[in-house]
């Protein structure tokens, strides 16, 4: 093969720089092409050929990867596996997904929530802990975690110990500890435990700021039971809700985590830890790039909890919250979508005795931007109870400013049986929605308010909407309605008056949400 440069006589020194350093690219697999060709051949021959191959050089050192072993060295001896056993009950149904219906997480769940050696031949991927076979034996499960403290404070996922009947963990150097779980959170998925009779245990501190998109991380922990494993990659994306619970704010990586590596530590390049690891999402069950951190400032704050009650409080405003899309911000003629949309207020709340009405918007939190509903649930929920909170307000158009106090988030919500389906029965056609409406007086258990759908055109623009036969439309455009005439005529209204969407209130079951429709033509 002919070298075009020597074929034109160029000098020697650069043909040598030159596969030099097509060759540290080769062995690298970093480009640096655009460093050696983008210069015309004849202005790189005017360079000496000391100060040619001086350049290959930089170009190689300042491109050579700096590698983590110093940041490994010094964390990785505080990260843990964590081995569970658990007395099994009667088996765990497959119907029994712990996250919203629909959601990521529970499609995650049934799919891959069997346990090992069962008939699909998988096991628990989200809790890290087999579901026991028929009849119930002793199983055990692993995760990970790491130390917080020199006294053995450990932090772990709440998935990882949930029902755990004994706790072991096995540290860096292969000695095994018992543990006591200290308090759990379901809600954010942490968990504390602690291993007693040590006050030299290597531990590891969180991170005080938030990393950047891009950064690189390091995930160390147990992956398929090989302890101390390390994976390298990048934050991909933060503030990621995955359908998890209502206080989700991820952090996305593309370090390489699979089963096993729940409750384990992602790393900065400093050595801190900017979250705890906790699902990933998969079509095939192992690592595909995508993986869920818990931040470091909810552990920080959930785990402050655990270790001085054992608990976890919360604050509580009692409203039913959703997000303002672009529809609803149309159909109120607001010019931006921030803020969360108040759907209902809950009997006897601090929000009700405040004054807060369905259909108020949520702006502030003592003066601080509240972007969404999301936003809105996490701020209030880092808020102790009892505490004193000033809400900015829109409400028809103008601003408003109420106090109250917070109440406690309760424990555990009363279980609600779902509503039992009604026949469709003869009423009112709403043609340009696509909706047949009666009062409810009509309609038996349909309430003391609004009207009710008795039946929903198939195509049409109510059921692209998710409206069903059995729900009650409250109010149009904030204006309760209680006759299917009524409905009609706003509707009609709203369209001549040129509105492109309708503000709907609609009560489905126990919940209550504001629909934008979009009007079509008649």
């Amino acid at each position: 093969m002919t070298d075009s440069t020597s074929s034109n006589n160029k000098p020697r020194g650069v043909l040598s720089a030159r596969r030099l350093a097509l060759l540290a690219t080769a062995i690298a697999g970093i480009g640096t092409t655009a460093v050696f060709f983008a210069p015309d051949v004849s202005v790189r021959s005017t360079f000496p050929a000391a100060q040619a191959q001086n350049l290959s050089q930089q170009a190689q050192t300042a491109q050579r990867p700096v590698g983590f072993a110093d940041i490994v060295e010094r964390v990785k001896p505080a990260v843990i596996s964590v081995r569970v056993r658990v007395d099994s009950k009667p088996r765990l149904s497959m119907q029994n997904s712990p996250f919203p219906q629909g959601s990521p997480m529970d499609r995650f769940f049934r799919r891959w929530g069997v346990p090992e050696g069962d008939e699909r031949g998988q096991d628990n991927s989200r809790r890290g802990i087999p579901v026991p076979p028929r009849g119930g034996r002793n199983v055990t499960g692993q995760g990970s975690g790491f130390f917080i403290t020199a006294d053995g404070y450990a932090v772990t996922n709440n998935h990882v110990v949930d029902r755990a009947s004994n706790v072991q963990v096995i540290a860096d150097d292969g000695k095994t500890y018992d543990a006591r779980v200290i308090g759990t959170d379901p809600r954010t998925d942490l968990a504390l435990i602690k291993v007693d009779g040590r006050s030299d245990f290597p531990f590891v501190a969180l991170a005080e700021s938030s990393p950047r998109i891009g950064d690189w991380v390091l995930a160390v922990g147990n992956p398929f039971g090989l302890g101390g494993t390390v994976t390298a990659g990048i934050v991909s994306a933060s503030g990621r809700d995955i359908g998890a619970g209502p206080y989700d704010d991820f952090i996305q990586i593309d370090a390489p985590v699979n089963r096993g590596n729940s409750g384990g530590p992602t790393f900065d390049v400093n050595g801190h830890v900017i979250g705890v690891n906790t699902a990933i999402f998969s079509p095939s069950g192992g690592n595909v790039g995508i993986a869920f951190a818990i931040p470091a400032n909810t552990v920080r704050s959930v785990v402050a909890q655990l270790r001085d009650h054992g608990t976890v409080t919360r604050g509580w405003i009692g409203v039913q919250i959703q997000p303002v899309t672009a529809e609803i911000a149309d159909s109120l003629n607001l010019k931006s979508t921030q803020g969360a949309l108040v759907a209902e207020p809950q009997a006897s709340s601090p929000a009700e005795k405040a004054g807060i009405r369905a259909g108020d918007i949520i702006t502030e939190v003592n003066g601080n931007t509240v972007r969404d509903a999301r936003e809105l649930a996490r701020t209030i929920g880092a808020m102790p109870p009892n505490t004193s909170v000033r809400l900015t307000v829109l409400r028809n158009g103008s601003e408003q400013t109420m106090t109250l106090t917070l109440g406690e988030l309760p424990k555990q919500r009363e279980a609600r049986a779902t509503p039992e389906r009604r026949e469709p029965s003869r009423g009112t056609d709403v043609p340009r929605l696509g909706l047949t409406l009666a009062p409810v007086a009509d309609v038996a258990g349909s309430g003391n308010e609004g009207v009710v759908i008795t039946n929903v055109e198939q195509g049409s623009v109510a059921a692209e909407h998710g409206f069903r036969t059995g729900d009650v439309i409250l109010t149009i455009a904030n204006k309760p309605v209680s006759s299917p005439t009524e409905v009609r005529d706003m509707i009609a209204d709203a369209s001549k008056g040129g509105a492109r969407n309708v503000l709907v209130r609609v009560k489905s079951g126990d919940n209550i949400r504001f629909v934008a429709v979009r009007l079509g033509r008649a």
